[in-house]
């Protein structure tokens, strides 16, 4: 039969083997992530090149359209200085002498009117 302090020693043996297993256990599912890990950060490298490279394309184009668009704002911004000019002189020539022929018009025919109706009641 085996003594107090053989048992003792046997019950922690048996506890050190049982830890040690689950230690050598948990290190094994440890690594196995890791390499699954490293394998996806470098997946993900080779996949990320090409994608800067679709997005430094991208960038270029989208600044060579805002460029054209600063373009066409700024030839908008004089056609729009031009159409006010030539409505501001369209006004001036043509608006002046017309309200001043309608005055005119209106007027005579203000003049006439009253005149024919003056003749009518003997007046005048």
């Amino acid at each position: 039969m085996l003594t107090g302090e053989q048992l003792a020693g046997l019950i922690v043996a048996m506890f050190w083997a049982i830890l040690v297993s689950f230690l050598a256990y948990v290190l094994l599912k440890l690594a196995r992530l890791v390499t699954e890990a490293t394998k996806t950060v470098a997946e993900l490298g080779d996949r990320t090149a090409p994608l800067l490279d679709d997005m430094a394309g991208t960038v270029a184009r989208a600044n060579e359209q805002l460029a054209r668009i600063d373009v066409i704002t700024k030839n908008m911004g004089s056609v729009s200085q031009n159409a006010a000019a030539v409505s501001t002189t369209v006004t001036s020539i043509v608006g002046g002498p017309l309200v001043k022929a309608a005055a005119f018009s209106y007027g005579v025919r203000k003049a006439i009117g009253s005149r024919g109706h003056g003749n009518q009641d003997g007046k005048r």
